[in-house]
Protein backbone atom coordinates (compact mmCIF):
# COMPACT_ATOMS: atom_id res chain seq x y z
CA UNK A 1 0.00 0.00 0.00
CA UNK A 2 1.36 3.37 -0.93
CA UNK A 3 1.88 5.78 1.20
CA UNK A 4 1.00 9.89 0.00
CA UNK A 5 0.88 12.66 2.69
CA UNK A 6 -3.08 14.07 2.99
CA UNK A 7 -1.54 17.65 2.40
CA UNK A 8 0.30 16.84 -0.91
CA UNK A 9 -3.26 16.83 -2.79
CA UNK A 10 -4.64 19.60 -4.16
CA UNK A 11 -6.53 22.10 -1.95
CA UNK A 12 -6.11 19.68 1.11
CA UNK A 13 -3.96 22.32 3.47
CA UNK A 14 -6.17 24.93 2.57
CA UNK A 15 -9.45 23.29 3.70
CA UNK A 16 -8.42 20.81 6.69
CA UNK A 17 -7.95 23.41 8.76
CA UNK A 18 -11.49 24.76 8.26
CA UNK A 19 -12.93 21.05 8.63
CA UNK A 20 -10.93 20.01 11.80
CA UNK A 21 -11.87 23.51 13.11
CA UNK A 22 -15.78 21.92 12.86
CA UNK A 23 -14.69 18.91 14.92
CA UNK A 24 -14.13 16.56 12.01
CA UNK A 25 -11.22 15.14 9.66
CA UNK A 26 -10.66 15.44 5.93
CA UNK A 27 -9.80 11.90 4.87
CA UNK A 28 -9.72 12.89 1.14
CA UNK A 29 -10.81 15.58 -1.44
CA UNK A 30 -10.38 15.80 -4.77
CA UNK A 31 -11.19 18.47 -7.34
CA UNK A 32 -10.91 17.98 -10.73
CA UNK A 33 -12.50 19.74 -14.00
CA UNK A 34 -15.81 18.34 -15.73
CA UNK A 35 -17.29 19.40 -18.79
CA UNK A 36 -17.34 23.28 -18.08
CA UNK A 37 -18.05 22.87 -14.34
CA UNK A 38 -15.59 22.12 -11.30
CA UNK A 39 -16.15 18.19 -9.66
CA UNK A 40 -15.44 18.28 -5.92
CA UNK A 41 -15.52 15.20 -3.67
CA UNK A 42 -14.39 14.69 -0.20
CA UNK A 43 -14.65 12.33 2.79
CA UNK A 44 -15.38 13.11 6.37
CA UNK A 45 -14.79 11.43 9.34
CA UNK A 46 -15.56 12.05 13.34
CA UNK A 47 -12.61 12.47 15.56
CA UNK A 48 -13.78 9.87 17.41
CA UNK A 49 -13.67 6.70 16.44
CA UNK A 50 -16.72 5.58 18.34
CA UNK A 51 -19.40 8.28 16.54
CA UNK A 52 -20.36 7.83 13.10
CA UNK A 53 -21.31 10.58 10.83
CA UNK A 54 -24.45 11.36 9.49
CA UNK A 55 -26.19 13.61 7.10
CA UNK A 56 -26.52 16.56 9.46
CA UNK A 57 -22.52 16.20 9.76
CA UNK A 58 -22.15 16.28 6.13
CA UNK A 59 -24.83 18.99 5.56
CA UNK A 60 -22.33 21.42 8.23
CA UNK A 61 -19.02 20.88 6.29
CA UNK A 62 -20.90 21.07 3.28
CA UNK A 63 -21.62 24.39 3.70
CA UNK A 64 -18.63 25.76 5.43
CA UNK A 65 -16.39 24.04 2.93
CA UNK A 66 -17.83 24.28 -0.64
CA UNK A 67 -17.68 28.50 -0.22
CA UNK A 68 -14.10 28.08 0.84
CA UNK A 69 -13.02 26.13 -2.33
CA UNK A 70 -15.16 28.17 -4.58
CA UNK A 71 -13.14 31.21 -3.32
CA UNK A 72 -9.98 29.11 -3.80
CA UNK A 73 -10.57 28.20 -6.96
CA UNK A 74 -12.54 31.74 -8.67
CA UNK A 75 -15.69 29.39 -9.78
CA UNK A 76 -18.79 29.56 -8.36
CA UNK A 77 -19.33 26.55 -11.16
CA UNK A 78 -18.88 23.42 -9.16
CA UNK A 79 -20.32 20.27 -7.98
CA UNK A 80 -19.62 19.25 -4.46
CA UNK A 81 -19.86 15.88 -3.10
CA UNK A 82 -19.32 15.22 0.34
CA UNK A 83 -19.89 12.13 2.34
CA UNK A 84 -18.72 10.00 5.04
CA UNK A 85 -16.17 6.65 4.69
CA UNK A 86 -18.98 4.24 5.04
CA UNK A 87 -19.12 1.70 7.49
CA UNK A 88 -16.61 -0.82 5.49
CA UNK A 89 -14.31 1.35 3.17
CA UNK A 90 -11.25 0.39 2.07
CA UNK A 91 -8.75 2.26 2.80
CA UNK A 92 -7.03 3.58 -0.43
CA UNK A 93 -3.92 5.81 0.90
CA UNK A 94 -1.84 4.54 3.70
CA UNK A 95 -1.72 8.24 5.28
CA UNK A 96 -5.15 7.15 6.12
CA UNK A 97 -4.38 5.19 9.24
CA UNK A 98 -3.63 7.72 11.57
CA UNK A 99 -6.91 9.67 11.09
CA UNK A 100 -8.56 6.50 11.64
CA UNK A 101 -6.84 6.00 15.41
CA UNK A 102 -8.85 3.71 17.50
CA UNK A 103 -11.25 2.15 14.74
CA UNK A 104 -10.94 -1.89 13.68
CA UNK A 105 -9.47 -2.62 10.61
CA UNK A 106 -8.26 -5.55 8.95
CA UNK A 107 -5.29 -5.90 6.62
CA UNK A 108 -3.99 -8.49 4.12
CA UNK A 109 -0.76 -8.79 5.31
CA UNK A 110 1.38 -10.42 2.01
CA UNK A 111 4.02 -11.59 4.08
CA UNK A 112 1.48 -13.85 5.90
CA UNK A 113 -0.93 -14.28 3.00
CA UNK A 114 -3.92 -13.73 5.42
CA UNK A 115 -6.17 -10.72 6.59
CA UNK A 116 -4.65 -9.13 10.13
CA UNK A 117 -7.24 -6.97 11.88
CA UNK A 118 -7.24 -5.13 15.03
CA UNK A 119 -7.50 -1.55 16.44
CA UNK A 120 -5.26 1.15 14.90
CA UNK A 121 -2.90 2.13 17.95
CA UNK A 122 -0.72 4.27 15.58
CA UNK A 123 0.95 4.82 12.50
CA UNK A 124 3.28 6.31 10.68
CA UNK A 125 5.18 7.27 7.21
CA UNK A 126 6.12 3.40 6.93
CA UNK A 127 3.97 1.19 9.23
CA UNK A 128 0.59 0.85 11.24
CA UNK A 129 0.30 -0.85 14.17
CA UNK A 130 -2.56 -2.59 15.74
CA UNK A 131 -3.72 -4.02 18.98
CA UNK A 132 -4.75 -7.41 18.49
CA UNK A 133 -5.84 -10.42 20.25
CA UNK A 134 -9.46 -10.65 22.59
CA UNK A 135 -8.08 -11.65 25.75
CA UNK A 136 -4.53 -11.11 25.74
CA UNK A 137 -3.63 -7.71 24.04
CA UNK A 138 -0.84 -7.88 21.19
CA UNK A 139 0.81 -5.14 19.19
CA UNK A 140 1.37 -6.00 15.79
CA UNK A 141 3.28 -3.90 13.50
CA UNK A 142 3.21 -3.97 9.66
CA UNK A 143 4.82 -1.90 6.85
CA UNK A 144 3.03 -0.29 4.42
CA UNK A 145 4.74 -2.15 1.63
CA UNK A 146 3.48 -5.27 3.03
CA UNK A 147 -0.53 -4.36 2.82
CA UNK A 148 -2.24 -5.63 0.04
CA UNK A 149 -5.14 -3.93 0.90
CA UNK A 150 -6.93 -2.43 4.37
CA UNK A 151 -10.42 -1.85 5.40
CA UNK A 152 -12.32 -1.06 8.26
CA UNK A 153 -14.24 -4.10 10.18
CA UNK A 154 -17.65 -3.28 10.29
CA UNK A 155 -19.00 -4.80 13.97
Amino acid sequence: MEYKALDSFPYYKDCAPLVNGLGYELVELHVFPQKGTVRITAVIASKNPEVDIGVNDCSKVHHALLPRLEALLGTEDTYMELTSPGMERNLKNAAEFSIFKGREVRVWDKTVSDWVGGKIVSADQNSVTLETGAEEKILKTVLFENIAKAKFIHL
